[in-house]
């Protein structure tokens, strides 16, 4: 093995984890959007009905499921440019995220419906579109920036880190874009959330260009030949890969969890608790653990397994949200013993939430030592299509119960919810995560094979794999 090789593709420093870090901040920037506004907005703004929001998410999967791995098979047999493999694009596509962000947010409801539904379609897949030619790069670009296992894991500590910071500002932008009605009420309004979504795309060009500027290619790697089939033959060796296809199922679940709270939360705070403007605070309190649990997680992953610290903690949120659930059987629900079980479910879940990307590139790493594959774009496509399942999965899940009461937001305001129906939906805001983070567990548990012990063996064969 040539240790001068590994020496030189490793070291990296607080500015190489910082880049790393406003990378996903920029990118939680523009995506929370569609995690805590874009729903509500749709249905009480632009009086889209429920249905045709679902119908619309799962087109723009469909589509996704083309989409995203072609854009992997072109990224790894792009040329390398003198800027990079992987952050040129991050320089390239920051501008036009930013503005497919903000476009989704603009108010048409001047139009007639068909006139709105083409223009959610449009702006909902470019936005989706670009989201992709972005993320993808990004999420490989952990793989150049160390080939070193243990600040692989620095470099995903880091990056919850920013997607934690990053996701803030939208849910504070969905606290506080209510307007009082006449008759006392609140409404959502459309001037506050599109001015809101400016400012959010403009900081998020801004963390772009940081992660641009202040992260390095350390790992040289060439680019895949284009050959016909290639990227069939990828996938089908993906979705045999046991490592991979469950971190990808684990993540698709934990994400399409993280994005039902704070999509429903709107709706929850809104009419089940009527305080919309505590909507942040979920989302507050379960990011709050991970200030506390980010100085350890990676020592913790390292000592006992990623795997094993990511599982336990994940059945600890399950069975604190299905408490809630046995308690609102027995009539016993509040806002602040319902803001108690997030802040605590959030120490169980900081744990996956900080080690769910190094899981994921242990995971390619895996497949790069058993199976050669060295198409590192093309399997994190497949990985972030499989998150964008989850954001569907979660679009599905805040709808449905909605669905089940019959909600309609043109006419909440004239009139407001049932007491069976402000009882059904709290119960579906507590019983929906409880579920997905056991399946969670399940997964990691009995299907990720790649514990402590495994990964150190992985490690040893991926440094003499790189020294040759």
């Amino acid at each position: 093995m040539d240790n001068s090789y590994i020496s030189r593709t490793s070291g990296i420093g607080m500015k190489d984890k910082l880049g790393y870090a406003f990378g996903d901040m920029a990118s939680c920037l523009v995506f929370g959007l569609t995690q805590s506004v874009l729903n509500k907005f749709y249905t009480d703004v632009l009086e889209i009905s429920v249905l045709s929001v679902m119908i619309m998410t799962i087109i723009a999967r469909v589509w996704d499921a083309v989409n995203d791995p072609i854009w992997g098979r072109l990224i790894d047999g792009a040329k390398v440019y003198p800027d990079g493999r992987y952050r040129h694009w991050i320089k390239v596509f920051a501008v036009p995220v930013a503005a497919a962000a903000v476009l989704m947010m603009v108010n048409v409801k001047g139009m007639a419906p068909a006139g709105r539904l083409v223009w959610i379609y449009f702006t909902y897949i470019l936005f989706g579109m670009l989201y992709t030619c972005i993320n993808i790069p990004y999420g490989s670009l952990a793989q150049v920036i160390t080939s070193d296992d243990k600040e692989r894991s620095s470099l995903s500590v880091f990056r919850s880190i920013g997607s934690t910071f990053g996701a803030m500002p939208a849910m504070v932008l969905a606290s506080m874009c209510y307007v009082t009605l006449a008759d006392g009420t609140k409404a959502m309004d459309a001037g506050k959330v599109l001015v809101g979504a400016a400012v959010i795309a403009v900081l998020s060009v801004l963390f772009y260009l940081l992660c641009y500027g202040w992260s390095k290619e350390r790992v040289q790697t060439r680019p895949e030949p284009r050959q016909k089939g290639q990227a069939a033959k990828v996938i089908r060796t993906l979705l045999k890969s046991r490592p991979f296809m469950a971190v990808s199922l684990a993540s698709m679940l934990f994400l399409a969890a993280q994005m039902f709270g704070q999509g429903y939360n709107t709706y929850l705070f809104h009419h089940y608790f009527n305080k919309p403007g505590l909507t942040m605070l979920p989302t507050v309190f379960q990011y709050l653990p991970v200030a506390v649990v980010m100085f350890f997680a990676t020592r913790l992953g390292n000592k006992f397994g990623r795997r094993e610290v990511c599982s336990w903690g994940i059945l600890l949120a399950a069975a604190f949200y299905a408490v809630l659930f046995l308690l609102a059987l027995a009539g016993i629900t509040n806002v602040w013993l319902y803001l108690l079980a997030c802040l605590m479910s959030g120490i169980g879940t900081a744990f996956i939430f900080l080690l769910v990307w190094v899981m994921a590139n242990d995971a390619i790493d895996y497949n790069k030592v058993t199976y050669g594959l060295n198409d590192e774009a093309t399997s994190y496509s497949v990985y972030t299509f499989m998150r964008k399942l989850g954001q569907t999965v979660a679009t599905i899940l805040i709808n449905v119960p909605l669905l089940r009461i019959g909600y309609n937001g043109s006419e909440l305001k004239t009139e407001g919810l049932s007491a069976a129906a402000l009882k059904t939906m709290y119960n579906f805001s507590v019983m929906i995560p409880a579920v997905l983070f056991l399946l969670v567990f399940v997964i990691l548990r009995f299907m990720y094979p790649l514990g402590r012990k495994q990964i150190e063996e992985l490690q040893v064969k991926k440094n003499e794999l790189l020294g040759k």
